[in-house]
């Protein structure tokens, strides 16, 4: 069974860190921390958070030190990853899980945050967010992403639809193969989930409803990603799919070339269709502003046809 971390309330103390690669500018860190604050939350810094190593936030160890701390400290309610980039699957091996596990706490963050999301739901069975980092609230401190973070991490009671607070204009969604499908809830970055593949950091598969979304591939290359998790046989364990956002991940010159090219799009419908279970394109989680909070490892039921939406339980207990 899965552990799920106590609610967050204002006036909790926040541990702000960068698991893998630092700001763009380090400006964002103090921006990034007023934000927090202005929000009702303390915020303590990861002893590396202001640090840089060529393309990463530290050394692995510190890294790695500045996670552990957080967990470690019993003052800390919640972790917050600054921003993603790369490097977390360099410190999976230095992680204790069996810690992790008896401290339990909320853990946010995407996109090269998902291979510590895969690490930790198969090593300490916690339910952690798949949600926006900390500078992503920077540049979005309100509206639809807040909506949602607030929704699952600060109310016992459960998020329920994923739609609420979506305006119309907002709403993307697009059935690939209708049904229904309940489970609990795995994925995240697509890059990232086939890079875990082979280790022993990822998750089973079998009955879950898998999310993906991704930047910057193009087509050919996200066929090449659904392909080695179609040759593993880990797609055809999943009960259903969900897309979230694919952002520029069309062949740049795919409007202008009189050769056919295949658009994301095309390639999805050919490689996902098939496996006969439920998938749902256009949910607004991903690299956009549109980025909704969403648990790693608690149910979910999607829905995928003429009332199309994602369900979602209770993630977070009362102290």
């Amino acid at each position: 069974m899965p552990i799920y971390p106590k609610i967050l309330k204002k006036g909790d103390l926040v541990g702000l860190v960068a698991p893998a690669s630092p700001p763009f500018k380090a400006s964002y860190i103090d921006k990034v921390i007023s934000v927090l604050e202005r929000k009702g939350f303390r915020v303590i810094e990861g002893r590396s958070l202001r640090k840089r190593h060529g393309f990463l936030a530290g050394t692995d160890k510190e890294r790695a030190s500045d996670l552990m701390s957080m967990f470690a400290n019993s003052k800390v309610k919640a972790i917050f990853c600054l921003r993603g980039g790369y490097g977390c699957g360099r410190i999976l091996s230095l992680l204790d899980y069996k810690l992790i596990a008896r401290s339990p706490k909320i853990f946010l963050g995407f996109s090269d945050i998902t291979a510590l999301h895969m690490a930790i739901s198969k090593k300490s069975k916690l339910i952690s967010f798949h949600g926006p980092v900390g500078t992503s609230l920077m540049k979005n401190p309100s509206g639809f992403s807040w909506d949602t973070l607030e929704r699952t991490l600060m109310s016992s009671r459960a998020p329920g639809s994923l739609l609420q607070g979506l305006g119309k204009k907002d709403q993307t969604l697009e059935v690939i193969r209708n049904g229904e499908a309940t489970g609990r809830l795995i994925g995240g970055n697509l890059s990232v989930l086939a890079a875990s593949i082979g280790t022993d950091y990822l998750p089973s598969f079998k009955g879950k409803i898998l999310l993906i979304e991704e930047i910057d591939e193009r087509p050919y290359a996200i066929d090449r990603l659904l392909t080695q998790f179609l040759n593993t046989g880990l797609l055809q364990k999943v009960s259903g799919i969900m897309l979230g956002a694919f952002i520029s991940c069309d062949h740049p010159s795919n409007s202008k070339s009189r050769e056919y090219k295949q658009s994301y799009e095309d390639v999805l419908y050919e490689r996902l269709y098939s496996l006969g279970v439920p998938v749902l394109k256009g949910l607004p989680i991903g690299h956009q502003d549109l980025n909704a909070c969403v648990p790693i490892g608690a149910k979910v039921r999607l829905c995928a046809g003429r009332k199309s939406d994602l369900i979602i339980e209770e993630a977070v207990v009362r102290d």
